[in-house]
């Protein structure tokens, strides 16, 4: 089981070349250009979309005392060590971190790069690259959030990979220094259960 969780790592990591090309969720295809800066395909005026923003307070846990730094841009992430375990990756893996509870079945990752993309851009490229490897993946909730101070968009995903239902929960954050994609994801039916940890664990994100 645990290497059919490590193998969906993968699922939501969202490149950034110029010239790529992704699908909103409202079915406009757009290019995204090396400089951040994105257009419709076919010249069409951007469509208003409507993103509530939850009021909510957001910040971090206290017993988040471990800052994991980015290498990549100012991103960094207040973690429990006493519940999880993280891994820098290697080569040219498209996450930066990745995370696991210990000895449970939640995971997490941190994708992370040098180009600055629009937050609405930013969460439709992850869903894009959600459905090249799960067709059936679509949005359950979104929302902006202020999380330390900084405007991001919450997502929540639902795909079904390998036969097997799962839900992803992040935060979408962009800046001059660049983005970040802070993603955690389990098995939709252990969703609940984990409910406290994903929490603290996304609302580490901070910038320094």
């Amino acid at each position: 089981m645990k290497k059919l969780f490590v193998a969906t790592l993968l699922l939501l990591a969202a490149t950034s070349h110029a010239g790529q090309k992704a699908i909103t969720d409202s079915g406009e295809e757009v290019t995204l250009n090396s400089d951040g800066t994105w257009a419709y395909a076919n010249n069409a005026p951007k469509a208003a979309q409507k993103i509530e923003t939850n009021k909510s307070k957001f910040e971090k846990s206290k017993d988040s005392t471990f800052l994991l730094k980015s290498t990549k841009n100012n991103s960094a992430f207040w973690i429990n060590t006493l519940n999880w375990s993280f891994a820098k990756t290697q080569g040219d893996a498209a996450y930066e971190y990745q995370f696991q509870l210990k000895g449970k079945d939640l995971y997490g990752m941190a994708i992370t790069e040098g180009i600055e993309i629009p937050l609405e851009s930013l969460a439709d490229l992850a869903l894009t690259n959600a459905r090249s490897a799960a067709p059936d993946a679509k949005i359950i909730m979104k929302e902006y959030r202020v999380v330390n101070g900084k405007k991001v968009i919450y997502m929540e995903i639902k795909a079904t990979v390998k036969g097997i239902d799962f839900t992803y929960r992040g935060y979408y954050y962009s800046n001059s220094s660049g983005s970040t994609q802070l993603v955690t994801y389990t098995a939709t039916n252990a969703v609940a259960k984990y409910k406290s940890e994903i929490n603290d664990f996304l609302n580490g994100l901070v910038t320094r």
